[in-house]
């Protein structure tokens, strides 16, 4: 059967069927290819989960810190959620992503919250990221995002599933995290007062 032109694209993974949860995830890490790299340690996924209530983690059965290949950099995407694993996907080298179009504003705003920078030259857009900024936006957003689909059992509609999902990485991702106050502290504006 060939494929169908109205089914997505799905980039090609090693699916992992579900075995049944012994309350504790194993981790899966594949090499990230040339060029790219993973931005997090699984002993530091291991760490940022041991922060959520057990019961959230206990349904996930694998990470999978997974490859890129030429056909999923066609298909942008940071993590992905199926079954009972998660997907994290490794980024460029240089911690720098191109992109052809102007991104859309909710891009902006969830990179400017986890400290990405957004630089247009002409018609190309970079996501410029350091090494702690990446991680932050891995571990406090992706990661926690990716778990908030696994545990969401109510919403059957993409719209609601990715709503459930936002609101659980910024509850229990952005919110919760301790770096949280240092994003603040380093966004901090002083506004000055004149006298009258």
């Amino acid at each position: 059967m060939g494929r169908s032109e109205k089914m997505p694209f799905v980039p090609p993974e090693d699916w992992h069927e579900s075995l049944g949860s012994d309350g504790d995830f194993r981790i899966v890490a594949q090499p990230p290819g040339k060029g790219f790299r993973h931005v997090v340690t699984p002993k530091e996924v291991r760490a940022r989960l041991a922060q959520l209530p057990a019961k959230f983690v206990e349904p996930l059965e694998i990470v999978q810190f997974s490859r890129m290949t030429r056909k999923k950099q066609s298909f942008p995407c940071y993590g992905m959620q199926w079954g009972t694993s998660i997907y994290l996907y490794p980024i460029e080298e240089d911690l720098v992503e191109y992109f052809p179009d102007a991104p859309r504003p909710q891009q902006i705003i969830e990179a400017r919250m986890y400290g990405g920078r957004w630089v247009q030259n002409g018609g190309q857009w970079y996501l410029e990221w350091s090494a702690a900024t990446i991680r932050d936006f891995y571990l406090n957003n992706i990661l926690i995002h990716e778990l908030g689909h696994l545990l969401d059992d109510r919403n059957r509609s993409y719209v609601d599933r990715e709503r459930y999902a936002e609101w659980f990485a910024l509850k229990y991702g952005y919110q919760a995290t301790e770096g949280n106050r240092r994003r603040t502290n380093r966004q901090r504006v002083v506004r000055r007062r004149h006298a009258k």
